[in-house]
């Protein structure tokens, strides 16, 4: 009876040593802590904060106009896609993945630009896991039909546009059908062609304009350019794998396994409906480039950022491939700090020299930001905050930091 009962004193204090180690997942209601309880002096943690605030992004208020004095003078840089006003600079810092802090609107639901590129690529990942990529090596022609693009029915019938094709392929030029999933997740493919009205020439053009459609297409793999027209050809190619709605997919495989709120949407353009299983379905984007991308709060991008900390595992579910995860974050090449869309590594310490190199982050414009770093166990989000003080702020967080 005594070997029994020490036993099942042994099984007992094994069980709460490794509840003790496993990590906090929040539930619907995200806990909060005071930072002393996680090891973070307030003080400091203050003084970042109010560094932070001090940082606040130069652009306007209002990102209509912020696009028209940036992307829209680019060669049509006109916007397609819908545009709000933003709020004030705001953030949030996880530690053990409790809310130690927050400050500003962090329920606003405000664009988030770039950071939907962690959300679109992290939509190819689960694919790649179902088997509906067999390979991140493979072409992308190979999975993608001729796509019926959705025109509203206009005056006249069919034999008015003679000759106009009734679809687009997005993958059919010699350099295209190249291509594999592989470099479209690394912007190394060099993708040529107009999609939703944008050639890819035209987003951030070379100082040479005779060059733009003429210039020799390096080889996909050899090259590193950060081109939206690009990103929502990868968006429109995995519509076309899932044969679903992408915020569909995200919403059903990502979002709601991490309790996230019903409250993010994900637009795409205008223009950027296609006829699929016949229904109309719009194909998203990977950013605001043009508008459009995932509206969101900070709170829903802190659940994703604290996902990616934990190797992409929500308390028993793994939702995200520990394999991708760690694929994610291997270096490009051509490119070393940018891993897949939109996953910054900072390996080499150029990207925040004062976190440690394990940190990464998910980037955006404006600036947008969800810095994860597993070594202190920290998640942060930061919205509408100069770039150069994104090191500023983790430089006095981490000096904050009294613990483990």
């Amino acid at each position: 009876m005594r070997a029994r009962r020490a036993a099942v004193f042994l099984l007992v204090v094994a069980a709460q040593v490794a509840l003790a180690q496993s990590p906090y997942y929040p539930a619907q209601a995200w806990e909060r802590r005071s930072p002393a309880q996680e090891g973070i002096d307030p003080v400091e943690l203050q003084a970042a904060i109010d560094f932070a605030v001090s940082k606040e992004s130069t652009y306007p208020r209002d990102l209509l106009e912020a696009h028209y004095q940036t992307f829209g003078r680019e060669p049509f840089g006109y916007a397609i896609g819908p545009l709000k006003p933003r709020g004030d600079m705001t953030g949030l810092v996880i530690r053990h993945g409790y809310i130690v802090a927050e400050w500003g609107e962090p329920a606003r639901i405000d664009m988030t630009f770039s950071v939907t590129k962690s959300f679109l690529s992290s939509v190819a990942g689960v694919a790649l896991e179902r088997g509906l990529i067999r390979s991140l090596d493979d072409p992308v022609y190979r999975y993608v039909p001729p796509v019926q693009v959705y025109r509203p029915a206009a005056a006249g019938d069919k034999s008015d546009r003679f000759g106009g094709s009734d679809f687009i392929e997005p993958f059919e030029t010699p350099h295209n059908r190249k291509i594999t999933w592989e470099h479209l997740l690394r912007q190394t493919s060099d993708w040529e062609g107009t999609l939703w009205g944008k050639p890819d020439w035209a987003d951030r053009p070379s100082a040479t304009p005779a060059e733009w459609k003429t210039r020799k297409r390096a080889e996909p793999g050899t090259t590193y350019k950060y081109n939206d027209v690009r990103v929502n050809a990868l968006a429109l190619a995995l519509l076309e794998v899932w044969r679903k709605p992408l915020p569909q997919v995200l919403r059903e495989e990502v979002m709601d396994p991490i309790g996230a709120s019903s409250r993010w949407r994900w637009y795409g353009y205008e223009n950027s409906y296609v006829v699929l299983d016949g229904q109309v379905v719009q194909s998203v984007t990977g950013g605001g480039h043009w508008g459009g991308g995932m509206f969101i709060d900070a709170f829903d991008m802190a659940r994703f950022g604290y996902l990616t900390l934990r190797g992409g595992r929500w308390k028993e579910r793994q939702v995200l491939p520990a394999q991708w995860v760690r694929m994610a974050l291997t270096p490009t090449p051509v490119q070393p700090d940018y891993g897949f869309m939109n996953w910054y590594n900072n390996r080499d310490g150029k990207l925040v020299p004062s976190a440690p190199r394990s940190a990464f982050m998910h980037l955006g414009n404006g600036t947008n930001a969800i810095y994860v770093d597993p070594e202190h166990d920290l998640v942060v989000v930061l919205r509408w905050i100069q770039t150069p003080a994104i090191d500023g702020f983790v430089k006095r967080l981490l000096g904050a930091l009294q613990g483990p």
